[in-house]
């Protein structure tokens, strides 16, 4: 059952799955956005952006391509979803959704389908773009080269087409397999996580377009989820979703912070200071010079901290 009927709320605001409702325009995202879409439009050819897992990489990216309007542009996005993929299959993949009938199982020709389908693209006065999320999975040297061939289909004093590379911050490295192609990189952003302020904001946008007139949380527990997730949109999203949740388990209409304590240790996102002091005590025992020197008040130590951790 959910709980989205005792808050009075149209739909539960804190799903992880991508919903173009719910997109935060933080200043960063914003930022961002503005960065590649100049990158896009400037014909400079290869943007990239990073961040960490849950940042809101895959948001910005669908989000850009709702940018690339069909007047405009033709824009393809693609996502890794593992790194075995061959040139060949990158090629016509591409080739595919950029308008190319039936792609060649020749790269050459695949090559040339493209760039004729580029020429096209160029003539009608619109651009060609290629998003790739998940880009980090590209990890061979021949995959990087395949976009520096890419990149070099041009006509003089212009490209024909853009590629925007989203990633995790290994994908960094993952270009130097290719360093001509790391070195052509035009424009760069990176995501960090969201500061206390936005993660107040972001929580209270999202709860406003889920169709409630309140905060439903104390701002004492926004605080508590921006520090247990760290900023990153996707734990906050997990750790206010179950919070709500347990809220109403118990017949509540406020988040209190003890309940985003609760749900934060059921999440394993709390990590015991007990725990630290516990296993400082054995590391000390294991490293004794004599490993029958004061074992037996070293035990009953260890003993008397567990009891009172098990108590807290």
């Amino acid at each position: 059952m959910g709980y989205a009927e005792h808050f009075n709320l149209e739909r539960e605001p804190f799903s992880n799955a991508p919903n173009d409702k719910f997109f935060f325009n933080s200043d960063q995202h914003n930022q961002a956005l503005l960065r590649l879409m100049y990158s896009v439009d400037s014909n400079k050819g290869l943007a990239v952006l990073v961040g960490g897992v849950g940042t809101g990489k895959t948001t910005l990216a669908r989000r850009m391509l709702d940018s690339l309007t069909l007047d405009k542009y033709e824009s393809s996005l693609l996502v890794m979803i593992h790194s075995a993929i061959t040139p060949v299959w990158l090629l016509s993949r591409i080739a595919l959704q950029l308008g190319v009938k039936s792609p060649d199982s020749d790269p050459l020709k695949i090559l040339k389908q493209l760039y004729e389908r580029l020429l096209q693209i160029h003539n009608e006065g619109r651009k060609a773009v290629v998003l790739i999320d998940e880009a980090q999975m590209l990890q061979s040297r021949e995959l990087m080269e395949e976009f520096r061939g890419l990149l070099n289909l041009e006509i003089p004093g212009k490209k024909l087409l853009n590629v925007v590379f989203f990633g995790l911050s290994e994908l960094e490295q993952t270009m130097k397999l290719d360093e001509p192609l790391a070195q052509r990189v035009a424009v760069k952003y990176t995501l960090k996580p969201l500061s206390e302020e936005t993660t107040h904001s972001y929580i209270a946008h999202r709860l406003r377009v889920a169709g409630s007139d309140e905060l439903l949380f104390e701002e004492s527990a926004i605080d508590k989820i921006h520090a247990y997730a760290g900023g990153v949109p996707r734990l906050i999203n997990t750790i206010a979703d179950n919070a709500l949740f347990e809220t109403f388990l118990r017949h509540d209409y406020i988040v209190s912070d003890k309940v985003v304590n609760s749900v934060s240790e059921d999440l394993g996102l709390i990590k015991h200071k007990g725990t630290d002091v516990i296993a400082e005590a054995v590391g000390n025992l294991v490293q004794t010079d004599d490993p029958e020197e004061d074992t037996h008040e070293d035990l009953e130590a260890i003993d008397s901290m567990l009891e009172g951790f098990q108590e807290g």
